[in-house]
């Protein structure tokens, strides 16, 4: 049989390139407090459409509304917002410091600060993490030190890793924070097994894991789902869905026919979609699926919808594939600014004490890098000896590199 007309292969497409009018009409946004709020115990093909839609708390007004809204005290939303400027803060001391020499790479979570922050607080610090980068928020909001980071991203005498790790692919024993791996989409199965050993080992924590829109095309990703889903493991999975994947729209990664979110169905897992930007909403989602897994209902899986605002690093040029003015037109708008006008709202906060906080923020970050400076940089002050290098490897050094090491040493 022949066909009618010839086959053709359909090539996704961004809204609009550079030199175009940002388009963000193909973004669904729901009122705010219009998606109701299942009971933790509710089986996923009874709230199919929570993949669908978006969750939302915070309206236009600063107002937060509906089943979802967390109910957080004052206090703990100016923690929050603390914490997330604190993260921008360092974000963008570190580009800096990148730009004048002294590290080799840094990537900035501009834009995404409510997702590693406010699911850090949702979380018990006790909980295992498996991040993706971009998520330095959640180190910051569990308080790890700033010059511990810092001294990672100089790679100096101080650096607890030696230098072995690239600048921003941090690593935490002591804060339950998983080693950040360079090779995408690793950590879901690797946060899976951990949290089916917790379950085996009749343990009380749970794991948390991220991966950014892209890398659902992999292999690890479906491998995670369907370990996850068999074993109800006790496991939040989050897509942290910015939408670029580098330089590549979400279309790409299959983006345009369905959600993300969706993904999570065909292997009889809940999904949540959720507003990103809105620290209430995050919270609010990640305290859902954290109890979830821990009442031992098994995971769920949380598309954080958000915008990369910044590069996606220090080696990219974004205006070579998008509009020099999208990220100023991104419906779901800035996190921080959005909590700073709920808090507002609720006479607990200022523009006035925003902008203090700010210069307060910028006075103790640039004390501690200065601190971490003097520890050495990438091109100056000491490093570490090159002896490092025997380190680390084996429990028991074996004899050929104790004749090395003893040979260099010599």
């Amino acid at each position: 049989m022949k066909n009618v007309a010839p086959l053709q292969l359909h090539v996704p497409e961004p809204p609009a390139r550079p030199g175009e009018a940002p388009d963000f009409s193909w973004l669904t946004i729901p009122p705010a407090g219009s998606v109701p709020r299942p009971d933790i115990a509710t089986p996923p093909h009874d709230m199919r459409g929570h993949a669908y839609t978006l969750i939302r708390v915070l309206d236009e007004e600063g107002g937060s509304i509906g089943p979802w809204d967390p109910k957080l005290d004052p206090e703990t939303l100016r923690r929050g917002l603390r914490t997330m400027m604190l993260t921008r803060t360092y974000d963008e001391r570190m580009f800096r410091a990148q730009r004048q020499g002294k590290t080799s790479f840094y990537m900035r979570c501009t834009g995404e600060e409510a997702i590693g922050v406010a699911q850090a607080m949702a979380l018990d610090d006790r909980d295992m993490v498996f991040p993706t980068y971009r998520l330095q928020g959640l180190l910051i909001a569990r308080g790890w030190p700033l010059i511990e980071m810092m001294s990672q991203v100089f790679s100096n005498t101080r650096d607890r890793l030696k230098g072995r790790q690239m600048p921003v692919l941090y690593a935490s024993r002591e804060a339950q924070f998983f080693s950040i791996a360079g090779n995408l989409a690793t950590h879901f199965p690797e946060a899976v097994g951990w949290a089916m050993a917790s379950a085996i080992k009749h343990d009380d924590r749970i794991a948390a894991a991220w991966i950014g829109e892209g890398s659902t095309a992999e292999g690890d990703f479906h491998h995670a789902l369907t370990f996850a889903g068999v074993y109800r493991a006790p496991v939040v999975l989050n897509i942290v869905n910015n939408q670029y994947a580098i330089s590549t729209f979400q279309r790409v990664a299959g983006g345009e026919e369905s959600t993300f979110a969706a993904r999570a169905l065909g292997y009889g897992l809940p999904a949540l979609r959720v507003d990103g930007n809105d620290f209430l909403a995050v919270y609010a989602a990640t305290r859902w699926a954290a109890d979830r897994a821990r009442s031992n209902f098994g995971p769920t899986v949380i598309e954080l919808v958000t915008y990369r605002a910044s590069a996606h690093s220090t080696s990219d040029d974004p205006s070579r594939y998008r509009s020099a003015e999208e990220p100023g037109k991104w419906p779901l708008g800035d996190p921080i600014a959005r909590l700073g006008a709920h808090l507002t709202r609720l006479g607990e906060w200022s523009a006035e004490r925003q902008a203090r906080l700010a210069s307060e923020l910028e006075s103790e970050v640039l004390a501690i890098q200065r601190q971490a400076e003097s520890d050495g940089t990438l091109v100056s002050g000491p490093h570490h000896s090159p002896l490092t290098m025997f380190d680390d490897v084996f429990k028991e050094m074996p004899w050929h590199l104790s004749r090395q090491r003893a040979e260099f040493e010599s």
